[in-house]
């Protein structure tokens, strides 16, 4: 079970009966990563994925940023990546390590709320992306930086998830110019669920959070699995074949009768995730 930490660069707060609340803390450097930071930010994902506790995760930044991207003034190779290749082989091993925590995000078992506090850019955007939902504070700014350093505007997933979110034309547009996305903006092209005033982001994200933890914990699982699985599938059939294999599942177990007794019952339901 993941423990409450109070230092380091990657924060977990629990105090939130069901939630956990993740707080990228280099506020100083507008949570810009490094590796040592993905590390620990891997680590704590896969603890809380195993979390039978944990019903939903909640990222957010600490200060006035949610996260910069990567720091490219303080960013080293994971000493575990092989050292012996040349150095397109060495940044192409950065590359796949990096970009494997979209996949990561996607995996968990749990929703994952993104509560962009502040300024997200880069390798931040591509995070924020990677979460199942995003609400943002009004000054929040999402920056596709990638290229404005020379490089593509397309990294982490960043392409293919920007256009099921806002369609691909929008997309295009904020992959090719790299402008600036503001919290309202977000709000009104999709980006985001929606845009909460300054300070109250992560509190948004709790209610929001209430709301889903309301529902069985193998439904909700599920129901996230089946959502990604299903922008992928090749047709409405094969949608449709997974769901109710889904249905049958989340239906058969206890928690799903708890849940069918409780609303007939008119009371609230207790789970025990069996």
């Amino acid at each position: 079970m993941a423990q409450d930490t109070e230092s380091g660069d990657v924060l977990i707060d629990r105090s939130h009966a069901g939630v956990a609340l993740v707080t990228l803390n280099r506020p100083h450097h507008l949570n810009a990563l490094t590796s040592e930071m993905l590390t620990e930010m891997y680590d704590t994902f896969e603890q809380l994925g195993r979390d039978s506790h944990c019903r939903v995760i909640v990222v957010t930044g600490a200060g006035r940023g949610f996260c910069a991207g990567d720091d490219l003034q303080d960013y080293r190779p994971p000493s575990f990546l092989p050292t012996d290749v040349g150095p397109s082989q060495s940044f192409m091993y950065q590359q796949k390590y990096v970009a494997q925590l979209v996949p990561r995000l996607r995996a968990l078992p749990q929703p994952v709320i993104a509560a962009v506090n502040g300024a997200t850019a880069g390798a931040g955007y591509a995070l924020a992306l990677g979460c199942d939902l995003r609400l943002a504070a009004t000054s929040a700014a999402f920056v596709n930086s990638f290229v404005k350093i020379g490089a593509s505007g397309a990294e982490m997933g960043l392409s293919w998830l920007l256009q099921r979110i806002v369609g691909a034309t929008r997309a295009a547009e904020l992959v090719l110019t790299g402008r600036r996305v503001g919290g309202e903006e977000a709000a009104r092209i999709g980006l985001v669920l929606e845009t909460v005033p300054d300070g109250q982001v992560v509190d948004a994200a709790m209610t929001l959070a209430d709301q889903i933890i309301a529902n069985t914990p193998f439904g909700t699982w599920m129901g996230k699995a089946t959502l990604w699985s299903n922008l992928e599938i090749s047709s409405l059939a094969a949608a449709i074949d997974l769901e109710a294999r889904t249905q049958v599942l989340t239906l058969g177990t206890e928690d799903g009768k708890e849940q069918l007794a409780a609303f007939r019952d008119r009371r609230p339901p207790v789970y025990k995730n069996h």
